[in-house]
């Protein structure tokens, strides 16, 4: 689907969708829990669905009590020996390890550009965890068959948090207590998110400096209610919007979170917009805006958000991290160099771990999503300033966090 967005200002208050990040370690949780849990605030992008369709698969029962409110009652019975994923690299990396737990083969498949991201970090932990493993060369289909058991392991944390979030969440209930040594861990935000998401559900996680994390075994979830709070992703697009182009409140999201991309909010004053924070609300409003120097390193998802503030920005704004981007959606520093490029935005990537974005006058042109939510999303908060309208190929990449975005970004124009 084409989407064509036209120069113009914003002024408004917007809800972003409920934190997918949240939502999908929730569900994963009350999979695990043998009393009925309620989960609030739901909205159901692509990657939550995936998420769903995974504790089903494992055996969850799920009922829709309102729109976004779900009843799930949890126990790990497989109703089937294929997992799919979808296009979800959270779901593969949480629910491998959760389906490891099962006595019975699991085989995880997923779809689009998931199949062409590494998998292999997952393959000798799990081995050491008691796990037979075939895989196909790293990648997916990956088949598992447990039940993982604990011990000692050795994890590689330098790609991606994912599959310790899912080793977190699956461990407590292994027959054995574990102990989790994690060399070079990236993306520790997100490692907070589950630490808190297992708290919540009753259970007992020891951790020093994201190295070492001290896993009891045979733990029991347990909690009747949790709800989701906003998504800090969907957020940082809007508030770029208005930091951009205007003015825009964003609520239901709290700088208090554990999320990493509350960050945004740094990078904003860093350019010299006026950021407005309260209780349960964050607030742009667009001032003369100034390049840069931002560390994206451990909360990669912001780098698009932080392209349309850059490309928006007087000078040459450096971005430090773009090592996390190679194995998202797409190559995202690639695509980023690549679409702002038919902006008419200069973007230098040759130096190591470095993105450096020249800001200046946008240009209408017909660009591309590469399939990216973020992408898509990026460009169209870029076209707010540009000379001419902004057609994006694949708008409709959105859906897999925030559906409505389009919508709610016509909502607020002026």
């Amino acid at each position: 689907m084409d989407k064509t967005v036209p120069l113009g200002r914003v002024k408004g208050t917007l809800t972003p969708p409920c934190s997918k990040s949240y939502a999908q370690r929730a569900l994963a949780a009350a999979l695990l829990t043998e009393e009925p849990v309620v989960l609030r605030n739901l909205e159901f992008c692509d990657d939550t669905r995936s998420a769903m369709r995974c504790i089903e698969t494992l055996g969850a029962t799920i009922e829709q009590v309102d729109p976004t409110t779900l009843s799930i009652k949890g126990g790990l019975h497989p109703r089937g020996n294929r997992l799919d994923v979808g296009e979800s690299g959270l779901s593969t990396r949480l629910f491998t390890p959760i389906a490891a737990l099962c006595p019975t083969p699991v085989t995880i498949v997923g779809r689009g550009t998931l199949l062409s991201r590494p998998m292999r970090m997952m393959l000798d932990p799990l081995r050491q965890l008691g796990v037979t493993v075939r895989d196909n060369g790293g990648f997916l289909p990956i088949e598992v068959c447990g039940p993982m058991r604990g011990g000692e392991v050795e994890v590689d944390g330098s790609v991606s948090s994912q599959f310790i979030t899912g080793l977190l969440l699956a461990l407590p209930r292994a027959g054995h207590d574990t102990t989790l040594h994690v060399h070079d861990a990236v993306s520790t935000p997100y490692l907070d998110m589950t630490l808190d998401t297992a708290q919540r559900f009753g259970i007992e996680i020891c951790q020093r400096d994201y190295e070492e994390f001290y896993i009891p075994g045979n733990q029991r979830y347990g909690t009747t209610y949790f709800s989701i709070e906003g998504d800090w992703s969907a957020a940082a697009m809007l508030l770029v919007a208005g930091a951009t182009a205007g003015e825009i409140t964003v609520r239901n999201v709290s700088m208090l979170s554990k999320q990493a991309d509350t960050a945004i909010c740094t990078a904003l004053v860093r350019a010299g917009a006026a950021v407005i924070n309260e209780t349960d609300s964050v607030t742009a409003v667009h001032r003369p805006l100034h390049a840069f120097e931002f560390d994206a390193t451990n909360c990669p998802d912001l780098f698009p958000a932080l392209a349309a503030l850059a490309a928006a920005a007087e000078g040459v704004s450096v971005i430090r991290g773009t090592s996390r981007l190679e194995y998202k959606e797409c190559n995202r520093a690639e695509a980023i160099c690549e679409e702002y490029g038919k902006l008419g935005i200069e973007v230098d990537l040759s130096e190591e771990d470095v993105m450096k974005i020249r800001g200046g006058a946008i240009h209408g042109a017909r660009t591309r999503s590469h399939g990216d939510h973020r992408m898509a999303m990026s460009l169209a908060v870029a076209a707010l300033r540009s000379d001419g309208a902004v057609t994006i190929e694949g708008a409709e990449s959105v859906a897999k966090s925030y559906p409505r975005f389009f919508e709610d970004l016509e909502h607020v124009r002026e």
